[in-house]
């Protein structure tokens, strides 16, 4: 029985003199040869010695993707190996094992559908790379294919070779992705057909000029040199948790050193509410530098469970991404949600599951479990009356609700009345639940609702003294009457 069979072989870079012994003598004996494109130098050997092939450069021209181009690659050899009583030759550009997709694809597929696959080397890119760029891969090397890289993996600690960088368009694509690490001016080099005679070409250039340059094709690649300059790394996540640890060591910072979770837990709170003032303000840039604050604190207090082996942030990172996939099952999973109230259903559903498999019986909690115990007041209020909401402990309509809060401002003025400073606190407790209650049936966050309110006092105030500046005067030279009149003009302004 007649095995099918596909025999893949790499061309070396582009220098006939790199093609194998082996190699040439397959090519020479062999009765179908298949060549991913023919638009490489070897080709020309090809043609001098009158080697037939096939290419599939024409399915560059006809599929709209690489991937497209590579499936069908694929699949014409699968369909050719079982069409032929002989094994047929696959010759692809340097290393067949080097940034080839096809034949990541025949490795995937040629065994289940009972096609015998061997593979024989050939000399890379990467070889002439290392040779004629003249750094050693043991310094730290990193490959990375041009149309699928993202600033993410990027490590200017070790060289980084980007290869299929076909023309200026995927030129303009990497230059925009190392410029989320690297500085416009930095210097990357750009290698054309490395290694071939008469055609090679190294050029370095600023990163700002890569897509300017001239001569890309399918034998060129961008080599960035690694960097031992530590403020390439400050985009970097691990840069932050390394400047933490050591300011947390024993060569760091005095007084990092010494602060414990409860010393510093205050500054958690006052650094998340410059932050959200940043928001109100509608300020990118104190946004940028207080959420950088913010991450601060959560990388102080993960950095001081490390030091004890409880969990690391990157455990942090863990659960949190963790998190984020359980409860989006209408994105990552296969639920739907055609809307965001059912995309909170979802989330609601997800981590009732996330409970149920943490061993949490949900029918000995408290419906009002799970708020944060030091919440402002007002939010605390705003997070009870929702829970208790879904259960159904809730008026129909804002109407009632209205009337309660007009019996608790009674209750507070018979309070006032009688003089009684406690019972006075709480009926103004009592009413500002209520009030909290209107604020959840108008859909309206009662904190923030304040906070915009906070916002216009003080907006209308400084008007009030910036009449008196004007005037030449002090607010002990002013009566109220005069102060309401400058804040009735205040309302009035945009």
């Amino acid at each position: 029985m007649t095995t099918s069979a596909i025999t893949v072989v790499g061309l070396g870079s582009g220098d006939a003199d790199q093609l194998t012994l082996g190699v040439w003598r397959l090519l020479q004996q062999a009765k179908r040869v298949f060549v991913r494109t023919d638009r490489h130098p070897m080709m020309r050997l090809f043609q001098e010695n009158e080697l037939a092939y096939s290419s599939f450069d024409e399915l560059y021209e006809q599929m709209d993707s690489f991937p497209d181009v590579y499936a069908a690659i694929a699949d014409r050899l699968i369909a050719e190996a079982r069409s032929s009583e002989e094994t047929i030759i696959y010759a692809v550009p340097g290393h067949p094992m080097v940034a080839e997709r096809t034949v990541q694809l025949l490795r995937e597929r040629c065994e289940p559908e009972g096609i015998a696959l061997r593979i024989l080397g050939g000399e890379s890119f990467l070889d002439q790379a290392f040779t004629r760029l003249g750094f050693d891969p043991i310094e730290g090397f990193q490959l990375l294919d041009a149309a699928s890289m993202t600033a993410s993996l990027l490590r200017p600690e070790l060289h980084t070779v980007i290869g299929q960088v076909y023309d200026a368009f995927t030129a303009s694509d990497v230059k925009l992705t190392l410029m989320e690490l690297y500085p416009d001016e930095y210097p990357v080099v750009i290698g054309h057909a490395l290694g071939v005679p008469g055609e090679e070409q190294i050029a370095t250039v600023p990163l700002y000029e890569l897509d300017r340059a001239t001569g890309y094709g399918n034998l060129s690649l961008v080599w960035v040199p690694r960097s031992d300059d530590a403020s390439l790394r400050n985009r970097t996540f691990d840069r932050l948790h390394e400047i933490v640890a050591v300011l947390r060591s024993p060569e760091g910072c005095p007084w990092d050193r010494e602060q414990t979770h409860q010393s510093i837990r205050k500054n958690f709170i006052e650094e998340t509410y410059e932050a959200i003032e940043a928001l109100d303000n509608d300020d990118p840039i104190g946004m940028q530098e207080e959420f950088g604050d913010v991450i601060l604190q959560v990388m102080l207090h993960s950095q001081m469970e490390e030091e004890v082996g409880s969990f690391s942030v990157f455990d942090v990172i863990q659960t949190l991404n963790e998190k984020l996939l359980f409860r989006h099952p209408h994105v990552f999973g296969d639920k739907d949600a055609g809307n965001s109230q059912e995309a909170l259903q979802n989330w609601e559903q997800m981590k009732a599951e996330e409970k149920k498999r943490k061993g949490i019986d949900p029918a000995a909690q408290s419906q009002l479990d799970g708020i944060p115990p030091d919440l402002p007041a007002l939010m605390k209020a705003y997070k009870l009356q929702k829970k208790a909401a879904k259960v159904g402990f809730d008026w129909d309509q804002i109407g009632p609700v209205l009337d309660k809060i007009q019996e608790e401002l009674a209750e507070l003025r018979e309070a006032i009345s009688a003089k009684d400073r406690e019972e006075q606190a709480g009926e103004l407790g009592d009413l500002l639940f209520a009030t909290v209650n209107a604020a959840r049936f108008i859909e309206a966050d009662p904190e923030e609702a304040l906070a915009r309110t906070n916002q216009k006092f003080k907006k209308r105030f400084a008007y009030i003294e910036e009449q008196l500046r004007i005037s030449g005067r002090t607010f002990d030279q002013t009566d109220l009457t005069e102060m309401d009149r400058f804040w009735e003009e205040a309302k009035r302004l945009p």
